[in-house]
C-alpha cells in the first residue's frame, strides 16, 4: 500500500513537470503579455484603451476624403509596447473629435504590399513607423506627421487649427467625462 502510495505521487509528479514543460515549449499557458512588453495580447484599442469602437473604423480613407472630412491614419502594430502606450491617446482624440473626423487605426501588417499607392490608400502615408499619426484636413492634405508616441496636446493643437477652434490657451480646459458617473458620486 505504501508504495502504491509512492510511485502514484512520483507518476503525478511527472506528470506535472512533463505537462508544465509542454505548456512552456508550446506556449500553450495564459498569455504573460502586457503593456509593458511587444507580446500579442488582442487589438490594442480594446484591451488598453477600452476602446472597441475604434476597430474597424466608420469610414475608409477613400469615402473620407470623398466626405471632405479630416482623417486621422494612426498606424499600430498590436504586439509593439509602444502603440500600446499609445492607443489611450488615440481613444482620447475619438473622444473629442470623433463625430466630427474619421480617425482610423491602420494595423501595418494589413497594408498590401505594393510598389506604389495611391493618396485615398493608407499605405501612400506610411513611413515605416509605429505608432505613427497623420493627421490629413478637410482638403486631403497632410497637416500633421508624428512619429512614435505624441502627445495628445500636439494632435490636438493641429485638430483646433483644422476646425477653426480657439487654442487651447484661450478655451476651456478639455477634461474627460467620468466613465460612470455613479461611482464618482459615490467617491466623492
Amino acid at each position: 500500500m505504501v508504495i502504491f502510495s509512492l510511485w502514484r505521487r512520483f507518476f503525478t509528479l511527472c506528470f506535472l513537470i512533463l505537462f508544465t514543460t509542454s505548456c512552456w515549449l508550446f506556449n500553450i499557458l495564459p498569455s504573460f503579455a502586457g503593456v509593458d512588453d511587444d507580446r500579442f495580447d488582442g487589438n490594442i484599442f480594446v484591451v488598453y484603451a477600452g476602446n472597441g469602437s475604434l476597430v474597424p473604423a466608420r469610414f475608409t480613407l477613400k469615402e473620407s476624403l470623398k466626405r471632405e472630412m479630416p482623417v486621422l491614419l494612426v498606424y499600430y502594430l498590436d504586439d509593439s509596447k509602444d502603440c500600446k502606450e499609445f492607443a489611450i491617446v488615440v481613444s482620447s482624440l475619438q473622444e473629442y473629435y470623433g463625430r466630427a473626423a474619421n480617425i482610423i487605426p491602420v494595423s501595418v501588417d494589413s497594408i498590401p504590399v505594393k510598389s506604389s499607392y495611391s493618396p485615398d490608400e493608407p499605405g501612400y502615408y506610411y513611413q515605416g513607423y509605429v505608432p505613427q499619426t497623420v493627421l490629413l484636413n478637410q482638403k486631403g492634405e497632410v497637416v500633421f506627421n508624428g512619429k512614435g508616441q505624441v502627445k495628445f496636446e500636439a494632435v490636438d493643437d493641429v485638430f483646433r487649427q483644422v476646425f477653426d477652434l480657439l487654442p487651447r490657451s484661450e478655451s476651456v480646459e478639455l477634461k474627460r467625462r467620468s466613465f460612470n458617473e455613479f461611482n464618482t458620486e459615490l467617491v466623492n
